[in-house]
């Protein structure tokens, strides 16, 4: 791990009353991690505890839900920046009116490509993230490339689910 950035909290808008909210103190945190296997766990783990600090863990059972796809997510993405880019990468993960939003930023340029799942060992990652997200996406950083996701944090109808 080479460098911690973030703390902030979401905005509080009254206009986004409207929108479920995470609990107060969630909010932005960026981490960025050299190109070595081990940082793929340390990924896994740091969503892990940040979403614990920031009491999405354990909201009305969607919590445990919310952890563990985003651990999985996280570790496919950290996994194809390693694998793909060869280059440090940075997990930025941010909260706020009912959406974590998760990004691994890299050096590499090939966007991903969603594969269909087979019974390869490899590369299913962009399936699951196609199949778990509520929406994901892919853009050109400079020299390099951000894929991110976004899940919901709430057990609201609808909240968290593929939109159409």
């Amino acid at each position: 791990m080479l460098q911690l950035s973030g703390g902030g909290r979401p905005d509080p808008d009254p206009r986004y009353s409207a929108y479920p909210q995470p609990p107060l103190g969630a909010g932005h945190l960026s981490v960025e991690y050299d190109p070595r296997p081990s940082a793929v766990r340390e990924a896994r783990a740091e969503v892990r505890r940040q979403l614990e600090s920031w009491g999405l863990a354990d909201q009305d059972g969607i919590g445990d839900d919310l952890v563990a796809t985003a651990e999985l997510l996280v570790s496919e993405l950290a996994t194809n920046a390693l694998l793909h880019a060869a280059s440090r990468f940075r997990l930025t993960l941010s909260a706020a009116h009912g959406v974590l939003r998760c990004e691994i930023s890299d050096g590499g340029r090939r966007v991903p490509q969603v594969l269909d799942a087979g019974t390869s060992e490899s590369g299913r990652g962009m399936f699951l993230v196609e199949a778990l997200a509520r929406r994901w996406g892919c853009h050109q950083d400079g020299p390099g490339k951000t894929v991110w996701f976004e899940l919901g944090t709430c057990a609201c109808d609808g909240c968290g689910r593929r939109q159409p």
